[in-house]
């Protein structure tokens, strides 16, 4: 298994480190790629007004789902008490992965000063060294110097990799624009997401009253990466639907944003929120933790966000339904399950009638999902089977 370590304080994780990881993983053909935020960085001095490590961690996190499946965030510095060097980092990986081959990625400064760190050779001995460089202009004539002094001083391995269309930002710029308004185009949307909701580096919002663009930023990143696709798609398919039976759009639109706002929580983490917001469950709810993440939902969208009652109501109940359900309502339910990502079944019919026949595609959708249900035994929730039943009293 080959592994490659890529350290740094991620004082925020930005685009340029998370195209660099991206390129390295499929360049070096790595099995995995650990991104690891340093505790305290023997370099340098932290910021003032650095985050909590949990909050670098989880910014960490949210940047390795966007390097791709195979990088994950490691918590083994932010857990470790004094400065982060990184031969002990390397020891303790190298515990966990018995056999592994490792790769120790690093930018282009910390390459050419490598033999000035605690304990090189044996770094050098446990890792093969990996570093970015801009452009071969710019560094290769560099890196070739280093590279054969670092070989022939401490017997070290190294490859270096020019970056192609790196994005070129500091860390510490990217905080004095953040600081005054600026930057996010730097930024992994989910990222800038966090940043917002934590109120990271001087990013302050009143979360009640975000724009569009603000909200998307901060909903993406309360989602799991491969459900970011389904939540935007469903935001769009809500428009769609609100224009055709002209409700409220940006309504429909943030709505859909939030709706699955809760859906990555596990079961205890959806029981806490339970008991934060006083919501009474009954007892199929209870027993089912599908159905936990609507109800949630709902309460962090309105004491979080600021949703309006009619909002709130249409993520309430945009998973199983419910008898006499207003017109934001039936859109979101109706988005969630016709959104263009949907594969699970034909919807053809149901996309088709959702744009003609607003009750009519609402039962149809409802015997779909109770029809579904059933064949998967799966309990069906009441409120499902009144909602069809409600529907199907309507028709003429």
């Amino acid at each position: 298994m080959k592994i490659g370590l890529y350290g740094g304080t991620f004082n925020p994780v930005h685009l340029g480190h998370i195209g660099a990881a991206r390129f390295a993983v499929e360049y070096l053909g790595l099995d995995k790629l650990l991104l690891i935020p340093a505790g305290i960085p023997p370099h340098k001095q932290m910021d003032a007004g650095t985050p909590v490590p949990r909050c670098r961690l989880e910014m960490a996190a949210l940047a390795a789902e966007a390097i791709g499946p195979r990088a994950e965030a490691l918590d083994i510095e932010l857990r470790r008490e004094g400065k982060s060097y990184t031969l002990d980092t390397v020891e303790a990986v190298r515990k966990m992965y018995p056999g592994a081959s490792f790769y120790l990625l690093m930018g282009t400064d910390m390459f050419l000063t490598f033999h000035l760190w605690k304990d090189p050779e044996k770094i050098a001995k446990r890792c093969t060294l990996c570093a970015f460089g801009r452009s071969e202009k710019d560094t290769e004539e560099l890196f070739a110097v280093q590279r054969a002094y670092l070989r022939e001083a401490l017997g070290a391995e190294a490859v270096t990799i020019v970056l192609p269309h790196i994005v070129d930002v500091s860390s510490t710029w990217l905080r004095e624009r953040l600081a005054v308004g600026k930057g996010r185009e730097y930024l992994d949307r989910a990222v800038y997401g966090y940043i917002l909701r934590e109120g990271l580096y001087g990013v302050k919002r009143d979360l009640g009253r975000l724009s569009l663009d603000e909200l998307r930023d901060a909903a993406v990143s309360m989602l799991r990466r491969r459900r970011i696709p389904h939540v935007l798609g469903t935001e769009e398919t809500a428009a769609r639907l609100a224009r055709r039976w002209d409700a409220d759009e940006e309504a429909a639109r943030r709505a859909a944003l939030l709706h699955d706002c809760t859906k990555k929580l596990d079961r205890e983490q959806q029981l806490a929120l339970v008991r934060q917001y006083s919501i009474p469950l009954d007892a199929e709810e209870e027993k089912e933790e599908k159905l936990l993440h609507a109800i949630t939902g709902a309460a962090v969208a309105e004491h979080v966000f600021g949703a309006t009652p009619e909002m709130v109501s249409a993520i309430r109940w945009h998973t199983t339904g419910k008898a006499g359900m207003t017109t934001l309502e039936k859109i979101l339910y109706l988005a969630d399950y016709i959104e263009p990502t949907r594969d699970f079944c034909d919807l053809t019919e149901l996309r088709t009638l959702a744009f003609s026949d607003l009750d009519g595609a609402m039962l149809l959708g409802l015997e779909m999902a109770v029809r579904d249900l059933g064949e998967r035994g799966v309990v069906v929730h009441s409120n499902s089977v009144r909602a069809r039943d409600y529907l199907k009293g309507k028709q003429p």
